[in-house]
């Protein structure tokens, strides 16, 4: 390539970047219509961009990519939507690319694109899964992690060097609100696995059958409209899921005003305190802390702090004005500094 052809190709890429022309693109998982909190995040924070004039397009591995509108809002639809299969993916140096800390295998595929790269770290037990051994995100070209929490923060520091990593914490759905009626016999159960939901249901009705009139009602694979109406009927939300980093099933909970049994996951939340819920380390307590919760729920004389508690704790994450401002800030910031490095090339000689 002429010297003259590179520093017009720079100096289109500075424009690009200028104009909000370059593309972002973010690397989505098919969860094939199946609800998904980790899923939810990535929309919301590529419709923050949409919403503000960037170019943002979805991209997923498979042509037969199931739409996320089936259980989020027909709004998503608007994203532009982009399979990898069978398809050669023009990236330009100013686009960024988004994936998530799952798909390791993929960052290997485009190590040498010289576009933009950050990852979105949600799980840390997910963080080196389809990595090759001894493979860093840095040796791959993704320098920059975007992640939900200080917890989460200094777990990848101490493993991925030379990151720079920045937390932008989930927002809480305006969908979820304080219930409106008083709550029936109902148990709302919420488990990564759903046998695990199903081992405990079993569990407890044959260890306490006097309870047999409270339903059980798995919240797994709804809608967040119907996530959202379910909680209005419950009493009690369990939470089943060791392996979660952030958790915005108790948040959720919450959120409407609804009172949370969990289990304390390996990487435990930095919302989570002794007030804010009733938490375990032992699932095989979970049975008859159930019994002795509808016990007092029946009594009415569960603890008000554990519904003032956690009232604080999910308005704490239901500022949405904050997680939008915080989006916008750091994609302006990483373009920026992508805009300088280009200007850096085109020094007094060649401009």
């Amino acid at each position: 390539m002429e010297q003259q052809e590179l520093v017009e190709k720079i100096k289109g890429s500075i424009k690009n970047i200028e104009e909000k022309k370059n593309r972002i693109y973010f690397f989505v998982q098919d969860t094939r219509g199946n609800a998904k909190a980790s899923i939810v995040y990535i929309y919301e924070m590529a419709m923050t961009l949409h919403k503000n004039g960037y170019s943002v397009i979805m991209l997923h591995e498979k042509n037969d990519f199931t739409s996320v509108s089936n259980w989020l809002d027909k709004e998503y639809e608007t994203l532009i939507h982009q399979s990898v299969e069978g398809t050669n993916l023009q990236i330009a140096p100013e686009d960024i690319l988004v994936i998530p800390e799952i798909f390791g295998y993929v960052m290997e595929q485009v190590k040498n694109l010289p576009c933009g790269k950050i990852v979105l770290c949600q799980a840390v037990d997910h963080m080196l899964e389809t990595l090759t051994p001894g493979t860093s995100w840095s040796q791959l070209g993704f320098y920059k992690c975007i992640t939900t929490s200080e917890t989460l923060e200094q777990a990848i520091s101490k493993v991925m060097k030379k990151v720079s990593v920045e937390i932008i914490q989930p927002v809480i759905s305006e969908k979820f609100r304080k219930q409106q009626y008083p709550p029936k016999p109902i148990i709302g159960i919420h488990s990564r696995e759903q046998r695990e939901g199903i081992n405990l249901i079993k569990q407890f009705y044959l260890k306490y059958p006097q309870y047999r009139f409270f339903t059980f009602r798995d919240l797994r694979g709804l809608s967040q409209e119907e996530f959202a109406n379910s909680l209005q009927d419950c009493f009690l939300g369990v939470w089943l899921d060791y392996t979660s980093s952030f958790g915005t099933f108790p948040l959720e909970c919450m959120k409407s005003g609804v009172p949370v049994l969990g289990r304390i996951p390996y990487t435990k939340p930095e919302w989570m305190n002794e007030k804010n819920g009733v938490w375990v380390d032992n699932p095989t307590q979970m049975s008859d802390i159930i019994a002795d919760i509808i016990q007092t729920w029946l009594e009415d004389n569960l603890v008000p702090e554990l519904y003032t508690e956690g009232s604080e704790t999910a308005e704490r994450y239901s500022d949405r004005n904050k997680f939008e401002e915080l989006v916008l800030l750091t994609f302006s910031d990483f373009s920026n500094k992508r805009k300088e490095a280009f200007e850096a090339q085109l020094n007094p000689e060649t401009v």
